[in-house]
């Protein structure tokens, strides 16, 4: 029985462990093609109309992730469905950084959108080092102790509620 109990619990901590592996290859690969399209902008190999299609790219793969990692795992289907949507946007990338257009990366238009993709590379950063990835034995937001919710008393009652009551 106890040996049993191992087994299982080794396994799902290499599940676990696997999981998160994939996620922050998959994060990184993010991080990566933010740099890659930050880069652009400031050599002037992309425009700014170029650098916002890339990055409604990148928004659409990240919402497919999100939408992967819901439910605290990550399928072979799924992780390979956004690895093709990841060379994509990447060939994408490549295309339109070796195109014939070119910008000026010192125009406050190209200024502005370098900062937005900066702050889209610091948050994918931050991701990739901090505690964003939910594994399976961590409740989501919206369940029972995840914290989701104002707090109530045992009356049932929020301190906003309390506090409305008292005048």
């Amino acid at each position: 029985m106890n040996l049993t109990y191992v087994a299982l619990t080794a396994g799902a901590l290499l599940s676990t462990s696997v999981m998160a592996q994939n996620t922050q290859e998959i994060i990184q690969r993010d991080v990566n093609q933010e740099k890659r399209i930050e880069q652009g902008l400031k050599s002037g190999e992309l425009t700014t109309k170029e650098a916002a299609k890339l990055e409604r790219d990148e928004s659409r793969v990240d919402k497919m992730e999100s939408k992967a990692l819901s439910d605290g795992k990550l399928s072979n289907a799924e992780k390979r469905r956004i690895e093709q949507e990841q060379n994509k946007v990447s060939k994408e990338i490549y295309r339109e950084k070796h195109d014939a257009q070119t910008a000026d990366p010192n125009s406050t238009s190209s200024k502005r959108m370098q900062a937005d993709v900066q702050r889209n590379v610091n948050q994918q950063e931050r991701i990739e080092q901090g505690g964003a990835i939910r594994t399976a034995h961590q409740p989501r937001s919206g369940q029972p102790g995840a914290g989701a919710g104002p707090r109530r008393s045992q009356g049932g009652q929020s301190r906003r509620e309390r506090a409305h009551q008292r005048g």
